[in-house]
């Protein structure tokens, strides 16, 4: 009796299995799915901008007029601790361009923020601005030091991508009309 009990099981045990196959594969070919689409999603950074430059101690830099193709992927804002902006980006070849601003100190906030990478002596010139050209074996930097604030532009993109993208930061929402004001 014992030995058909235990057939008895096993045999369960596979019906029971090819139910749920069937049932998992009936819903994989109803629920509709893209295969195609992109796993990374375009953030909204807008009201975390806002407030970061409502509360940080510095001018908070976000980029303004990049072309079309580049994506923002995170964003974040620490208000203690450095007081540290972070914006990052996918450039239009999905390699990635990050935005770091901090008050913590460029020694050790540069290496943090660019994976170790290290200072190479030379400058790049930005917009009219000198930008340190930090090299590194994962994240290249360019590097903008002002009273109180490290501005990193940093990531796996290529140097022309960091130009492009320090080229296009601003640090002050762009002027809208003020329609109150409009004549008519």
């Amino acid at each position: 009796m014992a030995s058909k009990r235990g057939k008895q099981t096993v045999r369960d045990m596979f019906l029971s299995m090819l139910v749920i196959t069937a049932v998992a594969g009936v819903v994989y070919i109803f629920i509709p799915h893209d295969d195609k689409a992109d796993p990374i999603k375009a953030v909204d950074y807008r009201v975390e901008l806002a407030t970061a430059r409502r509360a940080a101690p510095y001018p908070v830099a976000a980029p303004a007029g990049l072309p079309e193709g580049w994506k923002p992927t995170s964003v974040s804002y620490e208000g203690h601790n450095g007081a540290g902006w972070h914006l990052g980006y996918l450039d239009p070849e999905d390699r990635y361009v990050a935005v770091e601003q901090s008050t913590t100190p460029a020694k050790k906030y540069v290496p943090a923020v660019s994976q170790d990478a290290k200072n190479t002596g030379r400058t790049r010139d930005v917009s009219g601005q000198a930008w340190e050209v930090w090299k590194g074996p994962k994240y290249d930097a360019l590097v903008l030091h002002a009273e109180g604030v490290t501005t990193v532009v940093t990531g796996s993109a290529p140097t022309e991508r960091l130009v492009e993208m320090a080229a296009a930061l601003e640090t002050a929402p762009e002027a809208s009309p003020d329609p109150s004001t409009a004549s008519s």
